[in-house]
């Protein structure tokens, strides 16, 4: 089978956010030009949650992670070859961030991380991620910042 008719590949990841006052700082992972939110392949056998939790914290370094929404998601559409990213809502009392070493890169798959307020966010991210974004947004401010 081709690659483009096999099923597609699923990543799995969080929206990392914590407050500063009354507004949500978001964590953006940038490698090369391009920002994302922590994410990664779900593993054969993995469960898409248990894989989100663990790329986050292979990529950043945070264990501290609450769920509000508890494993309610949003996918993108197919991109790249047919991946899809899943998007779960973390919300963590930390603003540590350590990029974790890549085993088969022997070193970070990033090279910059910022924890940002929606307006950069939105600059920052691919359009791509628009929908996901806004989504987890409205979602975590009730619509209010």
């Amino acid at each position: 089978m081709s690659p483009s008719l096999s099923a597609p590949r699923l990543s799995a990841g969080a929206i990392v956010y914590h407050w500063k006052g009354r507004e949500p700082r978001y964590l953006l992972l940038r490698a090369f030009r391009h920002w994302d939110f922590p994410k990664g392949v779900v593993e054969p056998g993995e469960e898409p949650f248990a894989a989100a939790r663990r790329e986050v914290f292979e990529e950043t370094g945070i264990r501290t992670l609450r769920f509000p929404w508890n494993e309610e998601f949003r996918e993108t559409a197919p991109y790249g070859r047919g991946k899809i990213a899943r998007y779960y809502l973390a919300e963590t009392p930390t603003s540590n961030v350590t990029l974790g070493i890549n085993p088969e890169l022997g070193k970070p798959e990033h090279q910059e991380f910022r924890w940002v307020a929606a307006e950069e966010a939105r600059q920052l991210l691919p359009p791509r991620l628009s929908p996901i974004f806004e989504w987890a947004h409205d979602r975590i401010t009730g619509g209010s910042v």
